[in-house]
């Protein structure tokens, strides 16, 4: 797969997941607060968004072509630049 066929099923995935979950901005704010909660320490949207990212370099540490992770890793870059930006606006 080329990595402009993969950028491009990366924003069709980004899109299926925002009519299904709504904006990354409100989802990662709630999760932010779930893991706060789990954690007994403030987190964030973006360190939300950094830790799936991560997560998913995890998993590529063992197999570098995954297609799945690295798809996920393109999504993950997208709600964290949402997050950072609220709503994407920029």
């Amino acid at each position: 797969m080329s990595g402009e066929f993969l950028l491009k099923l990366a924003a069709e995935t980004f899109a299926e997941r925002k009519a299904a979950y709504g904006n990354a901005s409100d989802l990662f704010d709630g999760i932010a607060k779930r893991w706060s909660m789990t954690l007994g320490t403030q987190v964030t949207a973006d360190q939300v968004a950094m830790c799936m990212i991560d997560l998913k370099m995890a998993r590529l540490a063992h197999d570098p072509r995954h297609a799945d992770s690295i798809l996920d890793v393109a999504g993950y870059a997208a709600c964290l630049h949402e997050v950072t930006s609220k709503g994407g606006q920029t």
